[in-house]
């Protein structure tokens, strides 16, 4: 196969398919979502492909034929009939009042009234949308597309300004109830986002919409399968670990096929090394001080459990913190169980890379010194590799120590029951190696469990003013943590530690080496 031009940003059909580009043909699904409905909402984290499927499904209605041959749609399609399409982008900018915002959605009515060759007498956007989409059909003689983008950027952008959030949420849903009214004009309707808001709070004039966010069949509707990475991208693969691809970027699951993000494989052909290159274009300044602010306990984020009420609670007044981690990317599906009715999800990170990165950022909030938490995480790696933990100890103190006494004083998490361990965690998982928080095992769960270069670390971890000297280390012994890892002929240590609330320090650091 030869190579081809890597589509890395993007966004439009006519340009992939007319210059040469890689493209993942998604129409096998688009033909599904047109033939089973007309109502759609998606949910997907950022540069996930979300704009590049509006333009297809718009060219598509377009009738632009020429752009689909070859693809798996095209044989099906009626090509003699054009559907008018009216697309709203809220992706570019930052709308910093309701004002702007009006001003904003005129911009863009303006741009399809145009392009439709309509005129609008409606001066209110609500009132000027549901106008168009009148008019599309009465001069095409075929019911309209409605395509937005990006719907909830607008509001996400303003999370820290309650107040207006609020107020550019009630005008959004001004407009979105508008599709609903003129739904007799309308054939097909597609709104994606980051976000999934609740439908009370949004898209209460617009209940029609059919949630396809945690569909199985769509769960590669965005995003790239290692079908894809096997067949279309073949070509790239040469001099590339795919084991190592898979556990950096794949793991994506909406409940069905696993996929990549495709930013981060596009980045990786291009540049050929391992890089955190989708966490990389994002700024989580905002996820991190929620976290801090609600006392997370790192080691649980491997392992959160939600339900579906829970991960569909966001709103501007409550937002939920696996909600926002989940429809943000930074956890996603690793195991579902139907309780009766009732779904219960664990969620966890899709792969090394939100992993590593995630938890570098976390652990310097955690310590408030980030540039000493970046030199003692090189310096935690040369230790591990070596593979004696007596070394350990002292690392423990330095890192400990690199927190500013200031610190602890003004900042409320530092004083959070789960505090301590949380730094050890997240400094660990900001190497990208395996860990296991809440390990299981036949008498009970290890705090945290470490596989690497053919050794076994177990920890325990204790409050010094809460438990007697040395109890971590006995409780891994009397407990039998180790039995599971004894088959594996590798060395296993047990390392109990202890922390104090009122020395802010390690106090304790026993070992023990089986095998």
């Amino acid at each position: 196969m030869p190579r081809r031009k890597l589509p890395i940003g993007i966004q439009t059909f006519a340009k992939m398919r007319e210059e040469d580009y890689y493209y993942v043909d998604k129409t096998g699904f688009i033909a599904r979502l047109i033939d089973e409905g007309s109502f759609y909402f998606l949910s997907r984290p950022r540069r996930f492909g979300k704009s590049l499927l509006i333009d297809t499904i718009g060219e598509l209605f377009a009738g632009n034929e020429p752009l689909f041959r070859g693809l798996a749609i095209h044989p099906d399609w009626d090509w003699s009939v054009r559907y008018p399409v009216i697309r709203l982008s809220f992706g570019g900018g930052v709308v910093r009042s309701r004002a702007r915002l009006d001003t904003k959605i005129g911009e863009q009515l303006r741009l399809n009234i145009a392009e439709l060759d309509v005129e609008c007498t409606e001066p209110e956007p609500e009132a000027c949308l549901a106008e168009l989409i009148g008019l599309a059909r009465q001069m095409s003689g075929q019911r309209a597309v409605v395509l937005v983008d990006e719907y909830d950027k607008p509001i996400l952008d303003n999370l820290t300004r309650p107040e207006l959030a609020r107020e550019l949420r009630d005008g959004l849903r001004n407009l979105y109830s508008v599709i609903k009214d003129r739904e007799g004009d309308v054939r097909f309707v597609l709104i994606t986002g980051v976000s999934k808001f609740s439908r009370v709070s949004l898209f209460s004039g617009l209940n029609n919409l059919n949630d396809i966010t945690v569909d199985a069949p769509y769960s590669a509707l965005c995003g790239y399968t290692e079908t894809d990475l096997d067949t279309v991208f073949a070509p790239e693969l040469h001099d590339l670990d795919r084991t190592e691809i898979r556990q950096w970027y794949n793991g994506y699951n909406w409940l069905g096929d696993a996929v990549y993000n495709p930013f981060d494989l596009l980045l990786l052909f291009q540049k050929r090394e391992l890089r955190s290159f989708w966490f990389e274009t994002g700024s989580p300044t905002g996820l991190i001080d929620l976290l801090m602010q609600r006392g997370i306990f790192t080691p649980d984020l491997s392992q959160t459990i939600a339900d579906d009420e829970l991960l569909s609670s966001f709103d501007v007044d409550h937002i939920a913190t696996e909600a926002l981690l989940w429809q943000t990317g930074y956890l996603t599906f690793a195991k579902v169980q139907r309780i009766g009715a009732r779904a219960r999800y664990r969620l966890t990170y899709p792969n090394l890379e939100v992993q590593s990165a995630l938890n570098d950022v976390l652990a310097k909030a955690l310590m408030g010194n980030a540039s000493q938490a970046s030199r003692l995480s090189g310096q935690l790696y040369d230790i591990l590799q070596a593979g004696d933990p007596e070394p350990l100890r002292e690392h423990l103190h330095s890192l400990f120590a690199a927190i500013p006494h200031h610190w602890h004083d003004n900042t409320p998490i530092a004083h959070y029951e789960g505090y301590w361990a949380s730094v050890f965690y997240s400094h660990l998982a900001a190497l990208g190696l395996e860990l296991i928080a809440e390990d299981i095992t036949h008498h009970g769960h290890i705090d945290l469990t470490l596989k690497f270069n053919h050794q076994i670390w177990l920890f325990e971890f204790k409050v010094a003013e809460r438990s007697p000297a040395g109890s971590a280390l006995q409780q891994i012994k009397d407990k039998g943590y180790a039995d599971k890892y004894r088959a594996l002929g590798q060395p296993v240590f047990l390392i109990g530690i202890a922390f104090s609330e009122q020395q802010r320090q390690l106090v304790g650091f026993d070992v023990e080496r089986i095998g």
